[in-house]
């Protein structure tokens, strides 16, 4: 492992009283802020502390030099827009202290002067508070030792031992094997820790390949959040791999808070978490006064570069907190519905033929797919945007072929330009100094795919407006409308680099050394791809952009993927934290290789990896170069069924999962989402993570040991009902069942008090079940209640923003009258699809008679079948106008 000099310099600093003062007399007021300084007692230095509180219970929390050398890097474009701000006022003033209150009065702040620390209150109580350990951090800006004026103290520094303790600390430089990294602008950590009081639960801060709860620690230990291409990455490893969102969620029965970091420079998150003694105020004198073991959970946040920018989300609830940190980053886009099916990809599809082959075999064994993918080796000796002009000769024809099938094409397309002057894009971005520099100012080179390579500059918004460009059809030759992008190696990958990644002192846009901005360089590709494809349609079509590296924002542009897993049963059981994590982080849009893209998976693991796929948001069957071929047809005809069968589940369900990917694009819910989430009084879920919800209605159990004959499941709420999805029998009293599986299918449980859209059938692809109509499973509660809703517009436009062509409609289910109703008025958008069926699951006794009325009056009696077994009520031949108002009577 290499020793991270920024880990080793700050961890001198050990827990204990602060060195900071705050100046209480430089305090100033204003509508958007409260600023002040604070001094070190030692060095003398001093910082401008900003804190502002912002509409929607966030507080901001700044601080930066007074009077830097030059300007520090403060991240741009992650943020959606300024925030604003609500005045603080001071609620009290005693000496030492500067208590701030919020517009509300619920919040108060309290700064203490010295040492230097701020606490956060609620209603009363504590809820965080920073710099109590005393690990506020910040290396000032300071001359090269050899540009300083020689004085007596000066001399003494330059005396040997200093120099080699400026060495050991990698203040200047920095030795990696046999790269050296110059800092031109010497050491620039900055670090601060936070207490999480009455916290003992913790999540968040991807991406890791670990559990979904943080865990404690040790030294050395950290959580790293530096995005880099570890190919075949280890499980349970605090490494960070290709992607980072710093936002860490602290969640108990009452409350969930979290904290978002906005630093895009490499970053270590140390967490401790330990029980403290808390007094208990005494009823009378004469008790003696008690005392209760309370948890608290310590992070501490190190970053190599930048300022302190914080961001406090206070919830309370965890869907408080996504939203908050939405309105900060922005929504997931609206995926257009084709993205939702299934997509076919492998390193590599050879040629033409070969994806006419893939093709026609889906629609032989009758599995739907929507997209089939093309890996580098589809373009000209590893230059994007051409084709190999053997293997692919008329790119065109293909797409046609493709379309006519309602079928999309997504190719590759990374960061890297082939080193090669007859090459247009690299000789064009050249001449315009489009690429990242090395410390020199000559065009950093490295080795990828190509051989030698340049990395294009995307912080520069002249190179992403330039980048969005070659999208053009006229540009981009052999493209068609139906061919959408996948950003990979954009950590970005540098072969031979040090650790297997850019230089650290690279020159970017504006002179920002690579280590201010390395977090930042697969969200600003993939920001100005996403970009290219809403520019090459005029602004009229939704892009579909996959990208493997990350930041907070990049649900904006697209989906994610958790990188390079291995075809082994460990990773399918690792992939549902991590998906969780990402999702919780504001990505909704994620998920796993289908299989294991590393080695060949023996059939049971990819039979039970497509059924957990299935119900996970993004869904790809993915496998490298040296893994044997893995179509799904390809391993005897009982497993081609049990696939089929789980990828037609996923076509079936597409209605609910395109509504729930709508409540992410306008509310910031997450798709796929920890139980927690859904019950946050009830401890037992907390830790969960071999199951997960699936919007608010299903429980997904996947099954991941080999062999499993029964799986245990947590069906939590003692006060909730749940049903088997595919049975619709209720289920025995919640709490944790042994639920025996077969290879069939894996557990997944609808709740009580909800309503699911699905389609009557699967089609050939998303496309063709545009006209098929829909059923609705409605599953009563306690009280023989339900309610649910369905999202519809045209799949593929933006006409649902501009023109409000969309659909938006709700079903209630209350006193054995089914109400279908509008949710959003202004939506325009009409449908001839008419809800065909509907099943009541737990309703308690066999009706006389049910009739439907549409909105003019008309009746009519439904056909019905009422199963006394399980309790099963079924409406058929309906065809009842998905948007129209109308309503079922049972009596």
């Amino acid at each position: 492992k290499i020793i991270f000099y920024l880990d080793r310099r700050q961890k001198l600093l050990h827990p204990g009283k602060s060195l900071y003062r705050a100046l209480l007399d430089s305090v100033t007021f204003s509508d958007e802020n409260v600023k002040f300084q604070i001094i070190h007692e030692e060095n003398k230095i001093l910082l401008q502390v900003e804190i502002s509180e912002i509409e929607g219970n966030i507080f901001r929390l700044k601080i930066d030099e007074a009077s830097p050398l030059r300007a520090r890097y403060k991240v741009p474009d992650v943020l959606i827009k300024e925030p604003t701000t609500q005045r603080l006022f001071v609620s009290q003033k005693e000496a030492g202290i500067l208590a701030l209150s919020s517009v509300n009065e619920d919040y108060k702040l309290k700064v203490t002067a010295n040492p230097f620390q701020v606490v956060l209150q609620s209603k009363g109580e504590t809820v965080l508070s920073m710099n109590s350990n005393g690990l506020l951090y910040f290396e000032h800006l300071q001359p090269h030792p050899s540009d300083r004026k020689p004085t007596a103290e000066n001399e003494e520094a330059a005396s040997d031992s200093s120099k080699r303790k400026q060495e050991d600390l990698g203040l200047w430089q920095e030795k990696f094997g046999t790269f050296l990294d110059i800092k031109a602008h010497g050491p620039s950590s900055v670090g601060m820790d936070f207490s999480l009081h009455g916290f003992d639960h913790v999540y968040g801060i991807p991406q890791h390949t670990e559990t979904l709860l943080l865990k404690n620690t040790s030294d050395g230990d950290a959580y790293r959040l530096y995005n880099l291409d570890i190919f075949g990455h280890k499980i349970h490893d605090k490494i960070g791999i290709y992607g980072s969102v710093p936002l860490l969620l602290a969640h108990k029965p009452n409350r969930t808070s979290g904290i978002f970091w906005l630093n895009s420079s490499e970053t270590l998150v140390d967490i401790n978490t330990k029980a403290v003694a808390e007094h208990m105020p005494s009823r009378s004198a004469a008790e003696t006064a008690k005392q209760r073991a309370v948890p608290l959970t310590d992070v501490r946040w190190m970053s190599e570069s930048g300022i302190i920018d914080v961001f406090l989300l206070m919830g309370p609830t965890a869907f408080d907190i996504f939203k908050q940190f939405a309105q900060l980053t922005g929504t997931q886009a609206l995926p257009p519905l084709f993205s939702l099916g299934y997509h076919q990809c492998r390193w590599n599809y050879e040629d033409e033929q070969d994806v006419k082959a893939v093709d026609a075999g889906f629609d032989e064994h009758d599995i739907p797919y929507d997209v089939i993918w093309l890996d580098i080796e589809h373009t000209d000796d590893k230059r994007y945007f051409t084709w190999d002009k053997k293997k692919f000769q008329n790119p065109r024809k293909m797409q046609e072929h493709l379309r006519k099938k309602k079928r999309k094409l997504v190719v590759i397309v990374d960061p890297h330009i082939k080193v090669d002057p007859m090459y247009t894009l690299y000789s064009e971005a050249k001449d315009k100094g489009y690429f990242v520099k090395d410390r020199n100012g000559q065009d950093f080179e490295g080795i990828c795919w190509p051989g030698s390579s340049c990395y294009l500059d995307f912080t520069s918004p002249e190179v992403r407006k330039w980048y969005a460009d070659q999208f053009a059809f006229k540009t981009y030759k052999g493209s068609t409308n139906i061919l959408f992008v996948w950003n990979d190696m954009n950590e970005p990958s540098v072969f031979k680099g040090a650790e297997l990644t850019m230089q650290k002192d690279a020159v970017h846009y504006n002179n920002w050394e690579h280590r201010e901005v390395h977090n930042l360089y697969g969200f600003y590709q993939q920001m100005a791809t996403a970009e290219g494809l809403i520019r090459r349609s005029s602004g009229k079509e939704r892009p579909f952009v996959l990208t493997r590296s990350f930041f907070a924002g990049s649900q904006k542009y697209g989906a994610v993927w958790t990188g390079d897993n291995t075809a082994e049963w460990g990773y399918l059981k690792i992939s549902i934290p991590m998906l969780l994590t990402i999702s919780m982080a504001g990505i909704s849009f994620c998920g796993a290789d289908v299989g294991g893209f590393i080695g060949d998976p023996e059939p049971e693991l990819l039979v039970r990896w497509y059924q957990a796929g299935a119900y996970q948001p993004f869904f790809r069957g993915h496998s490298n170069m040296e893994s044997k071929r893995r179509e799904p047809w390809l391993f005897g005809k009982k497993n081609t069924q049990i696939i089929r069968e789980a990828i037609r589940e996923r076509y079936v369900l597409l209605p609910y999962l395109y509504t729930l990917f709508y409540r992410a694009h306008t509310a910031a819910e997450p798709v796929m989402r920890p139980l927690w989430v859904e019950f946050p009084e009830k401890i037992e879920t907390f830790g969960v993570e071999n199951e997960y919800m699936l919007g608010n209605a299903l429980l997904v159990h996947p099954v991941t040991e080999q062999e499993a004959k029964a799986v245990s499941v947590l069906l939590p709420g003692s006060e909730e009902i749940w049903y088997d999805f595919r049975k619709f029998k209720r289920m025995e009293d919640p709490g944790t069942l042994k639920i025996p599986v077969t290879l069939e299918n894996i557990p997944v449980f609808q709740r009580g008090g909800t309503v699911i859209p699905l389609k009557t059938a699967a089609g050939k692809s998303t496309e063709w079940m545009i006209d098929i109509s829909y059923e609705l499973h409605v599953a009563l509660d306690t009280e023989a209640c339900a309610v649910g809703e369905l999202y519809l517009d045209d799949g593929h436009s933006f006409q649902y923003l501009h023109k409000k062509q969309f659909l938006y409609r709700k079903f209630t289910f209350h006193k054995n009258i089914l109400t279908s109703s509008c949710t959003n008025e202004s939506g325009q958008y009409h449908t001839t699809c008419v809800v065909e069926r509907v099943i009541v699951l737990g309703f308690g006794q066999q009706p006389t008679s049910v009739t439907a009325c549409s909105k003019d009056g008309k009746e009519k009696e439904v056909v019905f079948t009422y199963d006394m077994n399980t309790s099963v009520l079924t409406l058929e031949n309906l065809a009842l106008s998905v948007d129209a108002d109308w309503e079922i009577c049972i009596t």
